[in-house]
């Protein structure tokens, strides 16, 4: 099976960065399950040792890295060396995880022998990365995948296969077979026919919401298929009460616009309290003009790059045409510099006045502001999606916070804090349109290893005490 050529461009040049051909799902699929029984019987300290040779290998190559990845995805120099210390610091994270989550238990009875808790892997794993974190977020199943002995087929996103072929690289450099962890490039067609490929035990997916949906309804006639979709959000970050306004609006930009808010986590919904709706929005105006949007060498380093391509960016430009059009009140215009590349303003819009306001995520730096009147509102505004991935509430009192807490439909809660920006040490995933509840993070090994429960005894002993006639 093979598409046309894949060809990587950089966004912030439109120049061709890589080239390649789609892979054969077939003979990778088979490659990877001749070799996985070998990689699942070795100790766990060696596949251990060999994890910490890969973050060997990512530090040797940090600065080449990081230029790989500012090149292919437009993001600034700066975040894309936090994106390689990322890789690196998953490593050890995994390690704590797998110990935690997939630990022996032992439990003696005498009589009854041992009582034991162990964990297996599944086998071969389908990794799906997406093009916004093409290093960080594939890494993060990887990893704990390769940790509990599964071997690896992992297909980047057709839009940085660069990076993509790089990190696996880092693994075979490590010692880490050619055979138990291969990058398998392709587009669309070749991603459908991994994750339906009878040999595949198990699709970790990171993308949007309507990829992860149809990889959801392929499978739910089979359920011997782990599957993991971590899929982004429509997420609100509540203005509340508070005398440090500037504060709040910086961390409103900072969850809105970070990575051109092509991040799964960023604010899309800025929801209010009508009373502080003039010096918020003040504030953040004035910051989000001041924002350098510029390519990733840029000097002065630039806030944020381009969003990933001139089709993303045509998308953006028209969502901000249709709020204008269906009752939004522009507060910052989208613009673009150039027709030719996809660099694209930061924009601000109010959507107060809209009826129907589209709960769909808008993957790059476009922000809804929402006016309300009292906390319920806030709290049904901003549960008012089919998503649930992150949600941040600015400002309000301790008791406020708590009710935000406990009411609002999401599986990251900040306060004070912003959107975006997760720790690997903690799950990482939503509910509704976000995942399936299996989140990532320091909880993927819950996914890439199943518990075996086991009774044991060095000889057989046993006898029938009832029901049997005389002998």
């Amino acid at each position: 099976m093979s598409s046309d050529a894949i060809i990587s461009t950089e966004p912030a040049t439109g120049r061709e960065l890589w080239r390649g051909v789609a892979g054969d799902v077939d003979a990778t699929v088979d490659r990877a399950r001749r070799a996985w029984p070998a990689w699942a019987a070795q100790p766990l300290a060696n596949r251990i040792e060999l994890m910490r040779r890969f973050a060997n290998e990512v530090r040797r190559e940090q600065e080449n890295f990081a230029e790989l990845i500012a090149r292919e995805t437009g993001k600034p120099m700066w975040e894309a060396r936090t994106e390689v210390e990322a890789v690196i610091g998953k490593v050890e994270i995994s390690i704590r995880a797998y110990a935690e989550r997939t630990g022996q238990r032992k439990l003696d009875s005498a009589l009854q022998g041992t009582a034991a808790l162990r964990h297996k892997p599944h086998g071969v794993m389908a990794v799906l990365g997406p093009y916004n974190f093409p290093a960080h977020l594939p890494n993060g199943h990887i990893v704990p995948a390769l940790i509990a002995g599964n071997a690896v087929v992992f297909k980047p996103s057709e839009k940085t296969p660069a990076v993509g072929e790089l990190l696996v690289k880092c693994f075979h450099k490590a010692g880490v077979s050619a055979a138990v962890v291969q990058v398998l490039h392709g587009g669309p067609e070749e991603g459908k026919a991994l994750v339906a490929h009878r040999g595949i035990d198990g699709v970790l997916f990171t993308g949007s919401a309507q990829a992860g949906i149809a990889i959801n309804k392929r499978l739910a006639t089979n359920p011997g298929k782990i599957v993991a979709l971590e899929m982004g959000g429509n997420n609100p970050i509540i203005m509340w009460d508070t005398p440090l306004v500037s504060d709040a609006a910086a961390l409103i930009i900072q969850s809105a616009f970070t990575s051109a808010g092509q991040r799964c986590t960023a604010a899309r919904r800025l929801i209010v309290k009508k009373s502080l709706y003039d010096e918020t929005m003040e504030q953040v105006k004035r910051l989000a003009d001041r924002l350098i949007v510029g390519e990733p060498f840029g000097e002065p380093a630039p806030f944020m790059g381009p969003v990933i391509d001139n089709n993303v960016a045509d998308q953006l430009t028209e969502s901000f045409v249709y709020f204008l059009s269906n009752g939004g009140k522009a507060i910052k215009h989208m613009r673009r510099k150039d027709d030719d590349l996809p660099f694209v303003s930061p924009a601000i819009i109010d959507t107060t006045a809209m009826k129907d306001r589209p709960d769909v995520e808008l993957f790059g730096p476009l922000l809804q502001v929402i006016k309300v009147d009292d906390f319920d509102e806030a709290i049904a505004e901003a549960n008012n999606t089919r998503f649930g991935l992150s949600a941040s509430l600015l400002g309000g009192a301790p008791q406020e916070y708590n009710r935000f807490w406990a009411n609002i439909r999401a599986g990251i809660v900040n306060w004070n804090r912003p959107t975006n920006g997760a720790s690997s040490a903690a799950p990482f995933g939503g509910v509704g349109l976000s995942g399936n509840h299996r989140p990532a993070a320091f909880y993927a090994a819950d996914y890439c290893a199943y518990p075996v429960a086991s009774t044991e005894m060095e000889q057989p002993r046993a006898t029938i005490g009832v029901g049997l006639r005389e002998a």
